[in-house]
């Protein structure tokens, strides 16, 4: 199905909070965008989505919804499976995108299948991860389909006890080797990788850092070498593509710099990144001149079925 038309008529439902533990994040991207969204002459219904979101849906029914999801539910398929069936065009990527982009293990493989550099990882059981290295330390423990950095733990090389896990992490863990160096990340819109932005902070990159103010600093353009920045650039779009996304995405990389362009690795891809004050892509289309109303308006007019 066709993206809708940017007419000020059309009416737009936005997608937020939801039930996952991502909610307070999802709640801040989706009341500034449905701000934007009025700004840009939209008709804007605000929808928290809870397990009556098809019923709410029919009896709105919107040109429009625009996901602004996240976690589980909201970013991996579920969500984007329901509006297929209800036939309402929406933003970012499709069903299929969306599963696979979510679960890390599977994102990983296709990712590796385009010749694109991931870090070394496998599943383990929680229960053996908190008894034994799984890995050889440093390495990283985390969730397969959660964002935000929810969930993550650091074992660094001078650890000697493996990761206290907290009874709430799932049965099943992804244990990655630990990719060191900077932290950068790229937005796709369409077919165009915006820029690159160096993630300054004074440790991890963690949920905190995140989204508290001030929790990080962003340098954008980077300031990087002209091989580093192209492959980037590169890297992103071809990931975006990959894995078959549509819409907006943001690409995240872990650059060790002794190692020029061997350093550089592809950490994951967001099908939805964050569109609170501090997100990352709202603030490199704005560095490409594309301000917050414009960028949700192309967001809309984008939206569709059958991705």
């Amino acid at each position: 199905m066709a993206g809708v038309s940017g007419k000020a008529s059309a009416r737009v439902a936005v997608l937020m909070g939801g039930p996952s533990s991502e909610r307070e994040v999802s709640l801040s991207s989706g009341r500034g965008c449905a701000a934007a969204l009025r700004e840009a002459g939209y008709e804007v219904i605000e929808v928290d989505a809870g397990p009556d979101l098809a019923e709410r849906l029919r009896a709105i029914a919107p040109d429009v919804a625009f996901n602004a999801l996240h976690g589980r539910w909201g970013e991996d398929g579920c969500v984007q499976g329901l509006l297929e069936w209800l036939r309402i065009p929406y933003t970012h990527s499709g069903v299929l995108a969306s599963a696979l982009a979510m679960d890390k293990t599977r994102a990983k493989e296709v990712l590796r299948a385009a010749g694109l550099p991931v870090a070394a990882g496998v599943m383990a059981s929680a229960a053996e991860v908190r008894t034994r290295h799984v890995l050889p330390p440093p390495y990283v423990v985390k969730p397969n389909n959660e964002g935000s950095s929810v969930g993550v733990y650091i074992v660094h090389d001078a650890a000697n006890a493996p990761p206290a896990l907290s009874a709430d992490m799932p049965d099943m863990v992804m244990v990655e080797a630990y990719a060191p160096g900077r932290e950068l990340t790229v937005t796709v819109m369409g077919d165009r990788a915006l820029c690159v932005t160096d993630i300054v902070t004074e440790g991890w990159y963690d949920y905190d850092a995140k989204y508290r103010p001030g929790g990080s600093h962003h340098v954008l353009p980077a300031d990087l070498p002209a091989d580093i920045t192209a492959a980037c650039l590169d890297m992103a779009l071809r990931a975006h593509r990959a894995l078959g996304c549509g819409g907006l995405s943001r690409t995240d990389f872990r650059w060790d710099a002794p190692r020029g362009l061997d350093g550089l690795v592809v950490l994951e891809l967001n099908t939805q990144p964050g569109m609170t004050p501090t997100s990352l892509s709202p603030e490199q289309a704005a560095h490409c001149g594309i301000g917050f109303p414009e960028l949700v308006r192309w967001m809309v007019e984008d939206a569709r079925c059958d991705r």
